[in-house]
């Protein structure tokens, strides 16, 4: 797959009309309502619980709809939400620091480097003070300042302090109330809850979502459910690098197969590295721990000028460090977004200039902040964080440095959505990670909690009514119809072809060796020389994949062999899309770096002509070419400028 052709028309995102700050507005007032007595005869499907899910499921419960909510996990506790740490942005302006809604949209557009809706990320903007005393009324114990106001921190990417915190657990912290609000909704009994269940696919009748195709994963029971709606909360997939600080778990399957059933998919080549993560230790990890962004508001980052330097660094005096972050962007320091630090460690790291033992990191170091603000301030902003380090490392980050490097930690591309949430597939929602719509090319730190809740408290519930509206009347396409019939036949094809390859090599083994081809080729750095190069790897690995994989067990029972082949699987099916969709895009943007496309001091250097648009791209089938689909984006109230944090 190194070509593809491009659709004719331009997609329409119905992004409503009007001055920008109205639009939300308007366009509840003028969305179709269905009436709370209606509501009961609506059922909706909700696959993932983490927050956006959870938040969604539980908001559409309370509102009346008839709800089922999925997750493999044992409980929706276990999302990967729960790994967020620094915090959560809302334009609430507690600091007098000179924060509106208005800047937090312009940071967020500057931040994802103009390649983001307009209309969306004001609305996210609008949308996100709501959700602070949505979350303080559930009980979420975010920090409070002397006065009794909730605290606020610095992120990268901005100049005032707008994130919300709670210690170094705020992903947690925030779960567990969108977790008990769901819980809440299940005992009323308006949300039924399959825990342990995976998604395997969508089922689409006449072009419509109508329902998925399920798997117990204890008992291996394949199931049909049908609903009105279907809405996505499924993640992001930077599990396709293998290494990366995801949990293991996380996988692109769901939103992969609703692909392969006519979503698009938009953006795929926008990956995120986070600069603050720790440096892998040996070839064996199977996963990288992040650090927290929040760490940067008291850590400063440097390397020793001498690349030779092998005193341990709390003995480096300062004039032998080189605090690089703050020497070339001295207005924005230690806390530019995370695709411009990221890439200046990897700078340092290429030069030669890395710490630890492998030479593959760079200090985080707190000794300056320790000494003007106190040990004890420190612990009470991050000592869990402290804590997480020193078991993982042995290493004290009070007397010592922390070593960080970057790794893959969030994913801006995903199923393509309209204003509304809704996919190009009527009936089908994509929700928080999972859809492309608000971060553009980079994702600002703490943002992906501020979305993941706005869209499943307050634009989903609103805007769902008007799809659902008009099939007053109607029942959900029953599971016996023959779209439900052929659906579970292709699951079950896909599983006996997968069980009767019977080779000699892991799952784990071919998603290792794909990490390593997207790494090296579609990582942090990519060129036309290193995609087509993966472009010529994958689908070789592929079909090895499917020659020597060895899937232990059957179908009929638990079986962790056959959920991590299924999910491999469509790795190597989706990272495919992933390196064309950065081949195609001859510009660099956000977290999307093309060697070819830079500016004279290495920064990004975009395309604002040729390239403006979400390229949404649609499935014809493995290996095949497929359709690219443009959204135009259009800005009308940012003006169109080279990122500069200087």
């Amino acid at each position: 797959m190194t070509n593809y052709t491009t659709a004719s028309e331009p997609l329409d995102g119905k992004v409503p009309p009007g001055p920008i700050e109205h639009k939300w507005d308007d366009h509840k007032f003028a969305t179709k309502l269905v009436n709370p007595a209606n509501k009961r005869k609506f059922e909706i499907i909700v696959v993932g619980t983490g927050l956006a899910g959870a938040s969604a499921a539980a908001t559409l419960g309370e509102l009346g709809y008839k709800v089922k909510a999925f997750c493999f996990q044992d409980s929706p506790r276990r999302a990967h939400s729960i790994a967020a740490q620094g915090g959560i942005n809302a334009a609430k302006n507690y600091q007098s620091d000179g924060d509106s809604i208005f800047r937090l949209f312009y940071d967020t557009v500057k931040g994802g480097d103009y390649r983001a809706r307009e209309a969306n990320v004001y609305r996210l903007a609008q949308v996100s003070v709501d959700i602070i005393d949505q979350c303080t009324a559930q009980g979420v114990p975010f920090a409070r300042e002397y006065g009794g106001l909730l605290d606020n921190r610095s992120f990268g990417g901005a100049q005032v302090s707008r994130t919300f915190y709670a210690r170094g657990q705020t992903g947690q912290q925030l779960l567990l109330g969108s977790y008990q609000a769901l819980e809440r909704q299940i005992n009323l009994g308006t949300v039924e809850m399959y825990p342990r269940t995976e998604m395997l696919d969508l089922v689409v009748k006449d072009g419509v979502a109508v329902g998925i195709v399920v798997r117990d994963l204890i008992t291996g029971e394949v199931s049909s459910h049908s609903a009105h709606a279907v809405v996505l909360a499924t993640g992001g997939y930077s599990n396709a690098f293998f290494l990366s600080t995801n949990a293991k778990g996380c996988n692109v399957t769901a939103a992969w197969r609703a692909h392969r059933k006519g979503a698009y998919f938009a953006n795929p080549c926008y990956t995120q590295i986070h600069p603050t993560c720790i440096p892998a230790s040996d070839d064996f990890q199977s996963k990288l721990t992040l650090m927290s962004e929040s760490l940067r508001n008291d850590g400063r980052i440097w390397v020793p000028k001498d690349p030779g330097d092998t005193r341990s660094p709390d003995l480096i005096p300062e004039a032998d460090r080189d605090y690089y972050l703050e020497r070339r962007y001295p207005a924005f320091g230690n806390l530019v977004p995370r695709d411009v630090a990221s890439r200046a460690s990897k700078r340092e790291v290429d030069d030669g200039r890395g710490v630890g033992p492998l030479k593959n990191g760079v200090y985080l170091d707190f000794a300056e902040a320790i000494g003007r603000l106190g040990r004890h301030v420190i612990e009470e902003r991050y000592d869990n964080l402290f804590q997480m380090y020193e078991r993982i490392t042995g290493e004290d980050p009070y007397r010592v440095p922390m070593r960080i490097y970057p790794a893959v930690h969030y994913t801006m591309g995903g199923l393509w959505v309209d204003y509304d949430l809704m996919t190009n597939v009527p009936g089908l929602y994509a929700l928080g990670e999972a859809n492309f719509s608000d971060h553009g090319a980079n994702r600002l730190g703490a943002s992906a909690l501020m979305q993941g809740l706005a869209d499943g408290y307050f634009v989903l519930p609103a805007t769902i009514s008007g799809y659902l509206a008009p099939q007053l009347g109607q029942q959900p396409v029953p599971t016996s119809d023959p779209a439900f019939v052929a659906a579970e036949a292709e699951v079950s094809e896909r599983t006996k072809r997968l069980l009767a390859v019977r080779g000699t090599k892991s799952p784990d083994h071919f998603h290792r060796e794909l990490g390593k081809i997207v790494w090296d080729n579609c990582g942090m750095a990519r060129s036309q020389d290193s995609l087509t190069k993966a472009l010529g790897e994958i689908p070789a690995l592929r079909d090895e994949f499917y020659r020597d994989v060895k899937v232990l067990g059957s179908d009929m029972d638990f079986n962790q062999s056959l959920e991590r082949a299924g999910r491999v699987a469509d790795f190597l099916e989706f990272s495919e899309l992933m390196c064309l969709d950065a081949l195609h895009r001859e510009e660099s943007c956000g977290g999307h770096f093309r060697v070819e496309h830079q500016t004279e001091d290495g920064e990004a250097l975009r395309d604002d002509d040729d390239f403006a648009y979400a390229g949404a791209w649609e499935f014809t089938g493995v290996g095949e070419d497929p359709v690219l689909h443009k959204e135009p984006l259009v800005f009308e109230n940012v003006k169109l400028a080279q990122r500069s944090y200087k």
